[in-house]
């Protein structure tokens, strides 16, 4: 685990309300909002940059349909009025939002990236971060996933979906670390 630069900003991804919809099925690492508040309070206390981004949906079905509350942030993860904010309406948080732009204008290059979904826009934005040129680093166990079914109707555990995900970001695209890993280099 590299030292963390005093400017390493923590990306919150898609922590709303509407993740705890029953409808989205069975998830892993049930203690994840545990560990992403450990860090929250951490990136806090050493004024470091917190960034929390927020999907806005563009179909009407979705847990993040503008105007209800699943596109809420959950209380625990509430953002401060000092914290920046990022809506997308993808799973990439980089894909015309700004972030990008706002990251440079405060000479931030490392990223740790905590949220949900892992194969969707935690392993979306970590890649486009790693592309880039950001040093990402993605936290296994803040960091979670539904169980989900492949194009062969085939049941993936969503243990198997997240440590698949993972590796493949480890391969070209970011460090993948536990919290307690990255709680240590602060």
């Amino acid at each position: 685990m590299p030292t963390l630069a005093s400017n390493a900003a923590l990306l919150i991804i898609d922590m709303q309300q509407g993740m705890n919809q029953p409808k989205l099925g069975r998830r892993n690492n049930p203690d994840a909002e545990v560990q992403m508040q450990r860090l929250l309070n951490a990136w806090r206390q050493s004024n470091r940059p917190v960034v929390h981004i927020r999907h806005i949906s563009r179909a009407p079905d979705s847990v993040f349909w503008p105007g209800q509350p699943g596109c809420e942030f959950q209380p625990a993860l509430q953002p401060l009025a000092h914290e920046h904010v990022v809506e997308k309406n993808v799973p990439d948080a980089f894909t015309a939002t700004g972030l990008e732009r706002w990251l440079h204008a405060r000479s931030i290059r490392q990223l740790v990236v905590v949220g949900v979904i892992t194969n969707n826009s935690v392993e979306a934005t970590a890649r486009s971060g790693g592309n880039l040129g950001f040093a990402v680093t993605v936290v296994s166990d803040a960091c979670y996933t539904f169980d989900q079914t492949d194009l062969s109707g085939r049941l993936w555990p969503a243990e198997d979906v997240h440590a698949m995900s993972l590796s493949n970001l480890a391969m070209d695209y970011a460090g993948v670390v536990t919290a307690h890993e990255i709680l240590g280099g602060l």
